[in-house]
């Protein structure tokens, strides 16, 4: 008689090769743009220890001090333009990052995503360690840290181009929405870790704070030389259908598996005709991926969202220190809350627009919604631990959901479009125009905030409240077709019950 099996092996052999093919890429995905955003996050930690309050300092006996106001402050950040100075850092690494982000995708079009995405976590990691050196070589010029910070910002982009290459190659359109929205959560995971590691050093050798996430990002840029896979076909695993029979107007869907049934006529061997093969060879270029429909506007919508997003990621540590006067480690805990926010928004955002379809929509209603709460977390938002625990989470949610929506499930669908005609090659350079020209807005933001802070936190939120309203506008052409759409359906879908 014959044993049943273990449940434990029931459910292993319940999922297909393929199911575990995909669920081991999704993970190693996630681990590696976790890294890219752990190695990020010290600098807006470490702004807080770099310049201090230091009437609250225990000053050690035997220092000799010539300033009693700046004598525990890291130069050259000891001066009154300290502000200035952090939004230059900030400005060095997302100009270079967003700079090099256009061209990311062409390279990562047409280099061996494994090798590129390899050496770009290696690089992450050594300029990001170097940064950290700067504490025990006890560097104080500025110049140093700066250049340090356009390096890494140029090493920084071989992620998300090649990351989201990689999962649109694994993952149709289903429910990519949803599943993106989910693998998301990489990027406030990643602000969490980097955030707590960087807690942990911050307030005796901000150094360590930077040379462990470097080792972190280092160590997983190994990891996926030695494990990453590109493609389904690589490890013949099925390829997954990137169009509907709706969407590409054919009678019959356009497979994209380079493997085919053959069929005997008359003695000679030929395709079965009733299956399409479509798999261009060429990369896109640039002027054509930004003509397909909807990159420009989701693309000038990113710039302001990210704007947003990034000026938080940046400057949000240091605001509640100021406002709530918490220390160092206190207020870069507390600022996770917002990336917390961000994981449930990003994931909500996903399931809501797979559901109705509306990518556009989901994240105009909540950027819109996302003004307002940013008024109010300025206002209220310190009153008491319970709102600002609340409201983090509110505006985290609100404001990295339609961020999060675009640079995955967006960015994924357009680089499938079916006006490509099944180029699975322009995924990255699609996807690079989109985070690129986001990433300008990233510049632009903790610049403006540095430059801004100086005259009241007021006035900063207020040019966040703007970008959230100029976002929705740059989307508004896309949510008036979505809405037609949804009219044009509804009275087909009652004329098909009634029939």
């Amino acid at each position: 008689m014959k044993s049943p099996l273990a449940p434990g092996i029931r459910l292993i052999t319940s999922f297909s090769r393929d199911s575990w093919y995909r669920g081991f890429i999704l993970f190693l995905t996630f681990l590696f743009y976790t890294a890219y955003h752990l190695s990020r996050k010290p600098i807006s930690i470490v702004k807080t220890e770099l310049h201090r309050n230091c009437s609250s300092v225990i000053r050690p006996a035997d220092l000799n001090i010539t300033n009693n106001a700046t004598w525990c402050d890291w130069a050259p950040f000891d001066q009154d333009n300290y502000q200035t100075l952090f939004g230059v850092l900030d400005n060095c690494f997302l100009v270079a990052y967003a700079i090099g982000m256009f061209f990311s995708g062409i390279f990562g079009e047409r280099l061996p995503l494994r090798y590129y995405l390899s050496f770009g976590m290696l690089m992450s990691g050594l300029f990001t360690c170097l940064f950290g050196l700067g504490f025990y070589l006890k560097i104080h010029s500025l110049w140093y840290y700066a250049v340090i910070q356009v390096l890494n910002g140029i090493m920084q982009t071989t992620g998300w181009p090649a990351v989201v290459a990689c999962v649109g190659n694994w993952f149709g359109k289903g429910k990519r929405g949803f599943i993106m929205g989910v693998w998301n959560s990489h990027t406030s995971v990643g602000n969490i870790l980097g955030s707590l590691i960087a807690g942990v050093f911050v307030s005796s050798a901000w150094g360590m704070s930077f040379i462990v996430p470097g080792l972190i990002i280092a160590c997983t840029g190994i990891l996926c030389f030695f494990f990453l896979v590109e493609k389904p076909e690589d490890v013949n695993c099925s390829v997954p259908q990137h169009h509907s029979e709706q969407e590409s107007g054919e009678t019959e869907p356009l497979l994209q598996n380079s493997s085919h049934v053959d069929r005997t006529v008359n003695g000679v061997i030929t395709a079965d005709p009733a299956e399409v093969v479509v798999e261009p060879t060429e990369a896109i270029s640039f002027c054509g991926a930004l003509s397909i429909p909807g990159v420009v506007e989701f693309s000038l919508c990113l710039l302001f969202a990210k704007l947003v997003s990034y000026t938080f990621l940046y400057w949000l540590p240091l605001y509640i220190s100021n406002v709530a006067h918490f220390d160092a480690k206190e207020a870069g805990d507390m600022s996770t809350l917002f990336d917390v926010g961000g994981i449930v928004g990003g994931i909500m955002a996903g399931l809501v627009s797979d559901y109705t379809g509306g990518r556009a929509t989901t994240c105009c209603v909540m950027l819109l919604g996302a003004a307002p709460m940013l008024f109010l977390y300025n206002y209220i938002g310190q009153r008491s631990i319970g709102t600002t625990v609340g409201m983090l989470l509110l505006c985290g949610g609100l404001v990295n959901g339609p961020y999060a929506l675009i640079t995955t499930a967006v960015s994924a669908d357009l680089g499938t479009h079916e006006s490509l005609r099944g180029n699975s090659r322009a995924l990255s350079t699609v996807t690079a125009i989109i985070d690129g020209t986001g990433s300008v807005g990233a510049a632009v933001g903790p610049l403006l905030a540095g430059v801004i802070s100086p005259t009241g936190w007021n006035n900063v939120f207020y040019m966040l409240i703007s970008s959230d309203i100029l976002a929705c506008v740059f989307l508004s052409r896309l949510v008036y077709k979505e809405a037609q759409g949804w009219c044009t359906r509804a009275p087909r879908a009652r004329g098909f019950k009634e029939i």
